[in-house]
C-alpha cells in the first residue's frame, strides 16, 4: 500500500503502530482521523495500527486517511507523530525513534520522568516531544490528561478483574436459603482510578471505605457512598500539591497510616490500590505480614505494580498467590485492557491537544510556544533536553 503525496500547506499527521508488548491501544480512532481531515489535515495511517482495538485500515480510509505498509513510508515528510507508549530505542528491540525525521513533533506518553534513555534519545534524534502525561493540572487543559481518561478506566476494570477473580457474590443477597453478606472493598487512593474503582464496587453492590493522604479527598469518597477513613486529619489537609497531586508523606505519617488501615485491609474481601508519586517509586501501603493475615480467597488489585507496586509481594504483569490463599493481581499497563475505549479517550485528548494549534484557513501547524499547555508537557526541542523536572530547574 502506498502513501499519497503530500499537499502543499496541509499539516502531515501520521499514526503509528504500537510496538511494545502488551500495548493494544492506538492513538488515532476513525472519529479523530475525521475530526483531522475537517480540519484540513493529510493524516497517515500505518498498517495495523488499529489491530488490537478492533479498527480496521479500511476504517480510517473511509474517514479521510491514507494507509502505509511500513512506519519508515508512514513517517516520509511528517509534521506531527502521534503515539500511545514512547517510542522503542535500539536497545529495546526495534528502533523506533531512528525512523523518526529530524525535528518531527512528536505527541505520546513518554513516562518522561523515568524513562531517561527514551529523552536523551529523543534529543539526539532532534525530535520535538510532548509528554503528554506532563499535562498541567488545569481547568482548560482536562479535555487533554491522558492521566484522568486512562485511570478512569483502569479504576473500573480493577474491580471488575477482582469481581471476576473473587469466589463470592459482591452484593447482599437475601434468599430462602438465608443471607449473603456484601463484599467489603478497601480502595487505596482517591484519585481518578480510586474513585472510579470506589463507584464501580458501589455499583456491584459491595461496601467500600477508602483512604488518601489527602483529606480533600474524603468529601469525593463519601460522595459516591464509600467510608473514608481518616489517619492524621492535619496532615492530610497539607498532603495535596498545588497540581493536585499526593506529596511523599513522612515516615510518621505512614506508621500511623499502616495503624489505621490494616485491620480494615485484614477484614477487606477485595483490596484496590491506587497510590502513585509522580516521577517517584510508589509507596509500600500493604506489608507481606498484612497479606499474611488476610482471609483465603481475599483478591487484591495493585493498579501501582509499574512503578514498583503499593503492595509487597505483588509480580508485575502477574498474579500471585501467597500461602493463605490470597490472590494479588499486577496487571501492567490495565487500561490497555479496554483497548478500544481507552484508544476513544486517548485519541481525544491528542486531538483536544493539537486541534487548537492547526491554522483553520491554512491547515499548517502553528504551535504557540508560549502555551502553558505546551511549555508543561515539552521535553525535547532543537537536540536538547528543556523541560525543567528533567534539567533539574523545576521541582522533581
Amino acid at each position: 500500500m502506498g502513501v499519497k503525496s503530500k499537499v502543499q500547506g496541509l499539516m502531515k499527521i501520521v499514526v503509528v503502530k504500537e510496538r511494545r508488548p502488551g500495548e493494544t491501544r492506538v492513538s488515532a480512532t476513525p472519529e479523530t482521523v475525521k475530526k483531522f481531515v475537517a480540519l484540513g489535515c493529510e493524516v497517515i495511517v500505518e498498517s495495523g495500527a488499529g489491530q488490537f482495538s478492533h479498527i480496521s485500515d479500511k476504517a480510517y480510509e473511509s474517514e479521510g486517511a491514507s494507509i502505509a505498509s511500513s512506519i519508515s513510508d508512514a513517517v516520509k515528510g511528517a509534521d506531527a507523530v502521534l503515539k500511545v507508549s514512547r517510542p522503542m530505542t535500539g536497545s529495546e528491540g526495534q528502533d523506533e525513534i531512528a525512523a523518526l525525521p529530524e525535528g518531527t513533533l512528536l505527541i505520546a506518553g513518554l513516562n518522561a520522568l523515568t524513562a531517561k534513555d527514551t529523552v536523551d534519545a529523543l534529543a539526539k534524534q532532534k525530535i520535538t516531544a510532548i509528554a503528554m502525561e506532563l499535562m498541567p493540572r488545569i481547568t482548560r487543559a482536562q479535555s487533554m490528561d491522558i492521566l484522568s481518561s486512562q485511570s478512569n478506566l483502569a479504576g473500573y476494570k480493577a474491580v471488575i478483574d477482582a469481581a471476576a477473580r473473587f469466589g463470592r457474590a459482591m452484593p447482599m443477597m437475601m434468599t430462602a436459603a438465608g443471607t449473603i453478606a456484601p463484599a467489603r472493598v478497601l480502595v487505596f487512593g482517591a484519585g481518578v482510578a480510586g474513585l472510579q474503582a470506589i463507584a464501580t464496587a458501589k455499583r456491584l453492590g459491595g461496601v467500600v471505605l477508602a483512604t488518601d493522604v489527602r483529606y480533600v479527598a474524603k468529601e469525593q469518597v463519601e460522595s459516591l457512598g464509600g467510608k473514608f477513613i481518616v489517619v492524621d486529619e492535619e496532615a492530610m489537609k497539607a498532603a495535596e500539591t498545588e497540581g493536585g497531586y499526593a506529596k511523599e508523606m513522612s515516615d510518621d505519617f505512614k506508621k500511623k497510616q499502616a495503624e489505621a488501615v490494616r485491620a480494615e485491609v485484614v477484614k477487606a474481601d477485595i483490596v484496590i490500590t491506587t497510590a502513585l508519586i509522580p516521577g517517584r517509586p510508589a509507596p509500600k501501603l500493604i506489608a507481606a505480614d498484612v497479606v499474611a493475615d488476610m482471609k483465603a480467597g481475599s483478591v487484591i488489585v495493585d493498579l501501582a505494580v509499574e512503578s514498583g507496586g503499593n503492595v509487597e509481594g505483588s509480580k508485575l504483569d502477574g498474579v500471585v498467590v501467597t500461602d493463605n490463599g490470597v490472590t494479588i493481581m499486577g496487571y501492567a499497563n490495565v487500561a490497555a485492557r479496554l483497548a478500544r475505549d481507552a484508544s476513544s479517550l486517548y485519541s481525544r485528548n491528542l486531538f483536544n491537544f493539537l486541534s487548537p494549534m492547526i491554522d483553520k484557513e491554512s491547515g499548517a501547524l502553528n504551535m504557540n510556544w508560549e502555551d502553558e499547555v505546551v511549555t508543561g508537557t515539552l521535553v525535547t526541542k532543537d537536540g536538547k533536553v528543556i523541560h525543567p523536572r528533567l534539567t533539574g530547574e523545576g521541582d522533581s
